[in-house]
């Protein structure tokens, strides 16, 4: 039985309470002093013996209360440590100030085959230079690489602080060590990505260029094998990616990405392949997973993969037709599952023909391919894009909502857009950052000036000019459209007045 004892503080008060159990020869399986609190734990006590101590507890000076509690407050709070150390699903293990293990939880003692209680860390993983760097550093390491059976583990050490010593200095009573595949850090990784809408919905837009873009996506991110993504930049090849991604069986694991534009050679190397032990300098000298590791069941996504040098293409090559790869400087195969899914803005089959690209490397990327419509191609969608983005401009900037002026359309209508969607983001966000308006009119947007500059040497007149914009909607639009139902029910207007507006400009054969 379990007794909590209330009592007012004051010298030999414990003393006196625990003389009156040694008196009755009552075992005591533990004793918590919390003054002015006292637990026993006594399994001999029955409702007799209790009855008769309480009656003797209360003539003991200062004692308030005596009460039958289930659980004593250290073995509570042990209980609710375990039951949460055995709820971590990275293995764990806490360790003294010598680094010997105290306690370690289901999920260590699973990946070690045993309950590794009272062995030194360094001795655990054959690895003494990790127990020496502990101690000689009070266990305040950053993260670090070790082998394990063969496999690769990442380890954090976080150090358990003693009160604070009198020079000041807070020295580490011990640690607790957590270890993580390299794929559980991919997800922690992909978890900080700023994109949150990775979804085919997150591609707006309702044009036939794109509808067909996420029709053809949502059928090939099911099918576990290499995809290409083509397209010119600022399309959102990485949102086509991503999308992809979150469509596949692989949504749940890491989605990592590595621009190969970006980055030298050297560094590219490192960050998709990593380093073996010993190789790179300063904290990483216990090497280095790549993003092919930490994104071990998930996807890594190669942005202007046109960009990758020929001796990365030969090591992406190796990767493709085995599934392993070596980290720099290591003669170790790892082997991982991983979906490559790339992107360029380039012709790839023409830098086959110049020599610049392998074409076995080339076949093996573009197994499945999209391409990612310029926005020229997706008329209908301008306007749409615009708003959506000078909404979430405002947003960014906290200022409060405005609207595009009706003037506007025409221009954003009708500029070619080079830059395509992240053109368009930009001028609609640097409008919205530099108008006081509720109203973005032609003089707020950088396009206005120039695209009218330029045409206003090419219009004779204000009906030439209106003459011109009219055709150039109706042009793009009959592509999508091809009828004069179809496209008055589009516009909103009369079959007899898009028809005469037809064959005035000759579209469609209605000239």
């Amino acid at each position: 039985m379990r007794i909590h004892v209330t009592f007012i503080d004051r010298i030999g008060i414990t003393q006196e309470v625990l003389a009156l159990l040694v008196a009755r020869n009552l075992n005591l399986d533990a004793v918590e002093m919390v003054p002015p609190n006292v637990y026993i734990d006594a399994p001999a006590i029955d409702a007799d013996v209790l009855d008769e101590l309480r009656q003797a507890l209360r003539g003991v000076r200062g004692v308030q209360d005596i009460q039958v509690v289930d659980m004593l407050p250290g073995q509570q709070r042990r209980l609710q440590l375990d039951a949460l150390l055995q709820a971590m699903p990275d293995p764990l293990m806490a360790v003294d100030g010598a680094g010997k293990i105290l306690m370690a939880n289901a999920a260590l003692i699973g990946l070690v085959g045993r309950d590794p209680e009272g062995q030194l860390v360094g001795e655990l993983f054959d690895a003494p230079e990790l127990q020496a760097a502990m101690l000689e550093q009070g266990f305040r390491l950053p993260m670090r690489e070790i082998i394990f059976n063969g496999q690769s583990l990442l380890i954090d050490v976080m150090p358990l602080a003693e009160t604070l010593a009198v020079d000041g200095a807070q020295p580490a009573a011990g640690a607790l060590l957590t270890l993580y595949a390299p794929s559980r850090l991919g997800e922690r990784l992909a978890a900080l990505h700023p994109h949150h809408a990775e979804s085919f919905e997150a591609l707006l837009g309702d044009s036939p260029a794109i509808r067909t873009l996420k029709a053809r996506g949502k059928r090939v991110a099911a099918l576990d094998a290499p995809l290409l993504i083509q397209g010119e930049t600022g399309t959102g090849k990485e949102l086509v990616a991503r999308a992809c991604h979150a469509a596949s069986p692989r949504s749940n694991a890491p989605f990592l990405t590595l621009s190969c534009a970006a980055v030298a050679e050297n560094q590219a190397d490192g960050e998709l392949f990593g380093y073996a032990p010993g190789v790179a300098s300063g904290t990483q000298r216990g090497g280095k997973p790549g993003l092919l590791e930490l994104a071990n069941g998930g996807t890594v996504f190669l942005d202007e993969i046109a960009e990758m040098s020929p001796y990365l293409q030969a090591k992406l090559m190796h990767f493709l037709s085995e599934g392993s790869f070596r980290r720099i400087g290591g003669e170790r195969e790892i082997r991982v599952d991983v979906r490559i899914l790339s992107a360029t803005h380039r012709e790839l089959e023409q830098l086959v023909g110049e020599g610049s690209f392998r074409e076995d490397l080339f076949y093996r990327l573009n197994v499945l391919n999209l391409s990612a419509p310029p926005l020229r191609e997706r008329g209908e969608d301008i306007l749409l894009l615009a708003r959506h983005f000078l909404l979430q401009a405002c947003t960014q900037i906290q200022r409060p909502p405005c609207r595009l002026a009706p003037s506007t359309y025409p221009v954003l209508l009708g500029n070619p857009w080079p830059g395509n969607v992240r053109q368009l983001q930009n001028i609609i966000f640097r409008a919205a950052a530099m108008s006081d308006s509720s109203m973005i009119g032609l003089d707020d947007l950088d396009i206005a000036r120039t695209r009218l500059a330029r045409e206003e040497d090419e219009i004779s007149s204000l009906s030439e000019a209106m003459d011109a914009f009219e055709r150039s909607i109706l042009e793009k639009l009959y592509a999508s459209y091809p009828s004069t139902r179809l496209l008055a029910a589009r516009l909103k207007s009369s079959h007899s007045a898009i028809a005469m507006r037809l064959r005035k400009y000759g579209i469609g054969g209605h000239g």
